[in-house]
């Protein structure tokens, strides 16, 4: 379940300032580890957990978050916009990831693990298609895979995170699956194709260790 999530979620550090354009003089950093350790520390301090946390902070992890987060931060022209976005991932991850291990899902809340698992894969196979296979994008098809793992994660989690995290589910996905988004990420754009490329990359490692 929680290797599912790594698709958009491993663990992620924020060198950069508030809101603003993406642009300056001044080199950014941006480390998704760093973040993802921040995280670790609330979240995890009183819990046994952290075979979670090291297993969001693999480097592969690590590198799409951190593609992730520059194409967001591209699109938005927001740092903190873009911050937010990923670190609702971390924590996203996170919270699932120690209802799992804690045993927390009922029977029919694993059968909804795995359908979220079979979806989270059809979206990451769909979303490295599209960039492989020249002319295949639809924005529409990945859109609505990725809007139907939100809306599983929701069920999922109704009945052990608050409002708060719900805001979060719907604060990633709403975003990844925003079409203007996904065009501009699939679009000629030299900053989005570099990413998209890493993005993939990382995605295909994945799919070929069984994470996804």
């Amino acid at each position: 379940m929680v290797k599912s999530i790594r698709f958009f979620g491993g663990v992620w550090g924020y060198g950069g300032g508030g809101g603003g354009g993406a642009g300056g003089g001044r080199q950014e950093s941006f480390n998704s580890r760093s973040l993802a350790l921040q995280a670790q520390k609330k979240i995890l301090s009183k819990m046994a957990t952290m075979a979670v946390a090291n297993m969001l902070t693999d480097d592969t992890s690590s590198e799409i978050l951190d593609e992730l987060y520059k194409a967001t931060r591209e699109f938005t022209k927001s740092k903190k916009e873009a911050h937010k976005i990923i670190k609702d991932v971390i924590k996203i991850a996170l919270k699932i990831g120690i209802l799992y291990r804690n045993h927390q899902f009922s029977p029919d809340e694993l059968d909804t693990v795995e359908r979220f698992k079979k979806k989270m894969n059809q979206a990451a196979m769909t979303a490295v298609s599209f960039y492989e296979v020249e002319y295949t994008f639809d924005r529409n098809i990945l859109a609505e895979l990725l809007l139907e793992c939100r809306d599983l994660l929701h069920t999922l989690v109704e009945g052990h995170l608050t409002a708060r995290s719900h805001a979060r589910i719907d604060h990633v996905f709403n975003h990844f699956a925003n079409g203007d988004f996904l065009v501009e990420l699939y679009g000629d754009g030299e900053e989005y194709r570099i990413s998209l490329r890493k993005i993939c990359n990382g995605i295909n490692k994945l799919l070929d260790e069984g994470t996804l």
